[in-house]
């Protein structure tokens, strides 16, 4: 795969699309409210979290995600590393990370620490966060990943504008890489997703989503 970039656009110059897939990067409404509705209460987080959780992710994007589930780890008073394996295949780099996630000031703190010390990709150590970004597509770097999460955030660009991140092989790797009683959460509530889910072995259930989208996607692996 070539050495690719995320190439943006700015709606309202702070909310980045991606001008590949035409989609944007987090809610127009608001981003971390979803990313809270969907990735973290659709996992059942931070009830679930415990020493040596391990969070895994479809596309990085701006870290929001990444952030989001930090921040509840160390509010919750954990002192443990959270692990947190993303898998991108045009990482954002940090000055349009920094910019995008401006728009956010109750996570600063986080996103300070973290584009203190952030590069663009691989590995970063931040105490009580281990995060390594995976670059490249999700369909060869999955399979050969060593890890198994506890839980999944699949937020890459709408299946109907990026199906590959949602095909039915990709998400059997992601059962794969799923510990057991692991769970799933996705907010798109697309039947071949669901369908996909469910073939990999998840129990899915369909339940309110955030904003305008009436459903999202939850999973659990028995």
């Amino acid at each position: 795969m070539q050495d690719q970039q995320a190439e943006l656009q700015w709606r309202d110059g702070q909310v980045p699309v991606s001008t590949r897939f035409d989609d944007p990067y987090f809610s127009l409404e608001n981003g971390l409210a979803e990313t809270r509705h969907v990735f973290l209460d659709g996992n059942d987080l931070p009830g679930r979290f415990r020493d040596g959780f391990h969070i895994a992710e479809l596309g990085f994007g701006t870290g929001l995600n990444m952030l989001t589930a930090w921040a509840a780890w160390e509010q919750a008073g954990h002192q443990s590393a959270l692990h947190f394996t993303s898998f991108e295949a045009f990482p954002m780099v940090p000055v349009d990370m920094a910019k995008a996630l401006a728009a956010f000031p109750s996570l600063s703190s986080w996103r300070d620490r973290f584009l203190e010390v952030w590069t663009g990709e691989g590995t970063c150590d931040l105490d009580t966060m281990r995060l390594t970004v995976i670059k490249g597509d999700a369909r060869q770097t999955l399979p050969a990943w060593a890890g198994r999460a506890d839980a999944w955030f699949l937020d890459g660009f709408s299946p109907a504008k990026n199906p590959e991140l949602w095909g039915e092989s990709l998400l059997s790797e992601v059962a794969c890489h799923t510990a057991p009683g692991g769970t799933v959460a996705t907010y798109t509530a697309a039947g071949f997703v669901r369908r996909g889910l469910m073939n990999a072995g998840f129990e899915v259930s369909r339940v309110p989503g955030y904003g305008r989208k009436r459903h999202m996607v939850r999973g659990f692996l028995a």
